[in-house]
């Protein structure tokens, strides 16, 4: 672990507590709605009385029906609904009291405040897409759900300083909503800036691909690896995501995968990288097709002496070796040329 990653931890000592057996949302709300009915019918009656004799008892009794009511109205805001993989982050006065996780009816102190920075942050993610279009305020709730980040594309030099195009997508979900809530200012900005930070440190380690055969130390310890990235994909995913998880587990956040979604060429080399893989497949060709020829000259020379169809001086085999590698090297069908004469 690195000096940077002691730091981050060190900040803040925030350990989350989970609230439990706190779901008795639907007993106080009966409980408060009968009180307010009681406040109502108390009002009235006091109301009434007022009018009679004991007229100083019938203001004490409305004050105090007007104040049970602002009580019990007042003590509804403690209620919580929360659906699967949900969480509450709780503060009173301004203290963390807890985390209320869980599907279920909740009942709070009503004086407990929701806190949630990241509530207002869309990104280009799974979990923020439907939220975009709706007019609803946004919810403090914090998803524990796995998300999906989908990293814009970006152009990054890679270990040969060619401008590639690379796109990624990361799989994520919270784990400690404290953490999350509290060692960072926005943890859904915090994770997208660090998968762009990590997507930038590797991808500059590997070249595109190996075709120069350039050797290159990708794994830190002086070790030459040959890896690329379009060749080592599943490893340069792999390596990102260790990257992204190191740096934001102070956050509370777990990496679950990474994937590369993109990889091409920059739009300004994209042409002459193109002519150069082609250039390096016909010399490969060719290289292919000049072995099986010789193959097969040497096999038709053995074959005759063999059979001994015919008795073949060095010129003579020198002269029928051309021809035989002027048929099987060449690009277009040949043409047959009968001589009638001799060689000598």
């Amino acid at each position: 672990m690195n000096n940077v990653q002691r730091k981050l931890e060190n900040i803040s000592d925030v350990e989350e507590k989970v609230i439990k057996g706190k779901k008795n949302g639907m007993l106080m709300l009966l409980v408060f709605l009968a009180l307010m009915a009681l406040s109502v019918f108390g009002f009235i009656s006091s109301v009434i009385r007022a009018e009679g004799p004991g007229g100083s008892l019938a203001v004490v009794g409305i004050i105090l029906s007007m104040l049970l009511f602002v009580v019990s109205f007042v003590s509804l805001f403690g209620l919580k609904i929360l659906k699967p993989q949900e969480s509450l982050v709780l503060t009173l006065f301004g203290k963390y009291i807890g985390t209320l996780k869980g599907e279920g009816f909740y009942y709070v102190n009503p004086f407990t405040t929701s806190v949630n920075p990241a509530a207002n942050t869309r990104l280009s993610q799974s979990g923020d897409v439907n939220v975009k279009a709706s007019v609803t305020a946004p919810s403090n709730k914090i998803s524990l759900k796995a998300m999906t980040l989908n990293n814009s594309k970006q152009k990054i030099n890679d270990y040969l300083g060619n401008p590639v195009e690379i796109g990624i997508a990361v799989i994520w979900k919270v784990t400690d909503t404290a953490k999350a809530v509290f060692n960072v200012d926005n943890f859904k900005e915090y994770l997208s800036l660090q998968c762009d930070s990590a997507l930038r440190n590797i991808v500059r380690q590997y070249p595109y691909d190996i075709s120069n055969n350039v050797e290159i130390d990708t794994t830190g310890d002086g070790i030459p690896d040959d890896g690329s990235l379009r060749g080592s994909s599943e490893v340069v995913a792999r390596r990102i995501k260790e990257e992204i998880q190191e740096k934001v587990g102070f956050a509370g956040i777990e990496i679950i995968e990474a994937k590369i979604t993109h990889l091409s060429y920059a739009s300004e080399i994209a042409a002459a990288m193109l002519q150069r893989q082609q250039a390096s497949a016909i010399i490969d060709a060719r290289a292919m097709i000049v072995d099986g020829a010789v193959g097969m000259v040497e096999l038709a020379l053995e074959k005759l002496e063999a059979n001994k169809v015919v008795d073949l001086d060095d010129e003579r085999k020198a002269a029928m070796v051309s021809n035989l590698l002027v048929v099987l090297c060449a690009n277009n069908d040949v043409s047959p040329i009968v001589n009638s004469g001799s060689l000598y």
